[in-house]
């Protein structure tokens, strides 16, 4: 089994879900006393959010390289980035260590793929729905991504950062989701992508008309799969 090491605290509310999901995997797949091999590398959410307010995507590329090279240095052998929106930096994690980084966008498109589906919704932060490090990684496998309007992506990106990473989930911000979800189907999406670690604490499928990827639940499988390949 290789060590999966995780890059988390962004935020450590879906971390713990990483973790927790990523023993239970390899449990269920190895049965009896299986866990997963893991090392985590937990930062301060607090000035990481800070920076990416500011847009100093520079200093965090920096940040993250150094938690990928201390990953590799304790004996990592697969790289993940807990959360969508610092994907931003996978580029400088890939360059900093030759230990693999599994993007988490890559399991989502594939996994929307063999559904066949072409046209989906994307909720995240205003980052991960307005930059086109996500949006253009879709569009190079043939996924067309909606996002919200400039209002609903404000609504969206709040409730993420307001509530979700501080461990704040609200029947209000559910409904808020869910009126969101049925206008990106009433704009052509044929599946909803939770594109933010977090959006699982607050939606699931019977949130949606149509099905959802849970790009946290779909990293995990992905990470299992890698971690225990011959």
């Amino acid at each position: 089994m290789k060590t999966i090491g995780l890059i988390g605290g962004l935020s450590w509310e879906s971390s713990a879900q990483y973790y927790r999901l990523l023993n239970e995997g390899v449990r269920a797949r190895l049965g009896g006393l299986h866990s997963a091999r893991i090392l985590l590398l937990s930062v301060d959410f607090a000035p990481i959010a800070q920076l990416q307010a500011s847009g100093d995507w520079d200093l965090l590329d920096a940040q993250m390289a150094d938690a990928a090279r201390s990953l590799t240095a304790g004996g990592a052998e697969l790289l993940l980035i807990c959360a969508n929106t610092m994907h931003l930096c996978a580029e400088a994690v890939e360059a900093a260590t030759p230990v693999p980084l599994l993007h988490i966008a890559d399991p989502a498109i594939a996994a929307i793929k063999t559904a066949g589906f072409s046209r989906v919704g994307l909720l995240g932060t205003a980052f991960t729905m307005e930059k086109p490090f996500y949006t253009a990684r879709m569009a190079a496998a043939g996924v067309e991504a909606i996002i919200p309007g400039d209002a609903d992506r404000a609504i969206v990106h709040s409730i993420i950062y307001d509530e979700l990473v501080q461990g704040v989930v609200l029947d209000a911000s559910r409904a808020e989701y869910r009126r969101i979800i049925a206008s990106l189907i009433a704009d052509g999406a044929e599946a909803i992508v939770l594109g933010c670690t977090e959006i699982m604490l607050l939606v699931g499928e019977e949130d949606s008309a149509v099905p959802l990827f849970d790009t946290l639940a779909l990293h995990v499988e992905a990470a299992i799969e890698a971690a225990l390949a011959p």
